[in-house]
């Protein structure tokens, strides 16, 4: 980072900068938030399907975790579609 003499104002080009890096950094942290939801979402829905299964049926594990049946059956359905498109859900299971 360059030192500025305090009385001299940042060029245009230096502002710029300053706003495209700030821009970039805040870009940055939301794509590692959302890859960390990503893998959270995984792992509930990895820890939902294992609920249904040992409570019997979703409705019972729906009263079990105090969750509702329609995010349950949308927690099994991302397990089905990670499932379906290869993804490891069992890797991410492994991790915890």
């Amino acid at each position: 980072m360059a030192v500025q003499n305090p009385d001299k104002t940042p060029s245009r080009k230096q502002r710029l900068q300053e706003r495209q890096r700030r821009q970039l950094a805040v870009v940055d942290t939301v794509d590692k938030a959302e890859a960390k939801v990503r893998k959270a979402e995984v792992e509930l829905a990895v820890a939902v399907t294992e609920a249904v299964q040992v409570f019997g049926d979703e409705q019972s594990a729906s009263e079990g975790l105090d969750m509702p049946v329609e995010t349950i059956r949308r927690f099994l359905g991302m397990g089905r579609d990670g499932v379906a498109k290869g993804d490891d859900v069992a890797e991410v299971d492994g991790q915890s």
